[in-house]
């Protein structure tokens, strides 16, 4: 079973529809303690501010419990735009600690006076694939749809997945061990984000 994280942040609704169409339905929206022991795999989903995704998840409770399931039982974990973001120690963006799981940093994309490139970041964008992820075919060219104006940095580059340009190069996805994340909305990629889900489904 996966658990998709309900802690009021998120296109929850985008990432149930789409397991679905690839024929998976042991996924389930859950905050609750018992279902999440439970699961097999987790997805922290996230759209919005850092330290009000932070305030959301100790406010539900949650966070012990994540810890244990994630550090401890290293079950696999996929983090989505901001629910990647929270895995790392913090953020440009707030004064919130984030989860640390990750060894990294959320940094506000800067670019010189009279850039032609906006933010936030939206819109298609092709990654450049690095280390070997699970996630994602390394025969083929990928792109997802990003929306964001923070991006993560991360401290090991082993840890890093895959890149984008904008402006300049950032990560957009990691793997460290179990621990999976996506800067960008798989959920809202068609068939490269179909082929994310189901290849984390395998795991």
């Amino acid at each position: 079973m996966i658990a998709v994280i309900d802690y009021g942040m998120g296109n929850i609704a985008s990432i149930l529809n789409m397991f679905k169409r690839i024929g998976n339905r042991d996924v389930i929206l859950t905050k609750d303690h018992e279902q999440i022991k439970k699961a097999t795999k987790i997805i922290l989903p996230g759209v919005g501010a850092f330290d009000n995704g932070m305030q959301h998840l100790q406010s539900s409770g949650l966070i012990p419990l994540l810890n244990q399931r994630v550090c401890e039982d290293k079950i696999p974990t996929l983090g989505i735009c901001l629910g990647m973001q929270l895995m790392m120690r913090g953020s440009q963006e707030g004064i919130e600690k984030g989860l640390g799981w990750i060894k990294g940093d959320v940094k506000k994309f800067v670019f010189p006076e009279g850039s032609q490139l906006k933010i936030p970041h939206m819109g298609w964008n092709y990654i450049k694939q690095k280390n070997g992820s699970k996630l994602t075919d390394p025969t083929k060219k990928m792109k997802f749809y990003f929306v964001h104006s923070y991006f993560v940095k991360c401290d090991n580059s082993e840890d890093v997945a895959a890149t984008c340009e904008y402006g300049d190069e950032f990560d957009c996805m990691i793997q460290d061990n179990n621990i999976y994340g996506a800067q960008f909305h798989p959920e809202k990629s068609h068939k490269f984000g179909m082929d994310l889900f189901e290849r984390f489904s395998k795991i």
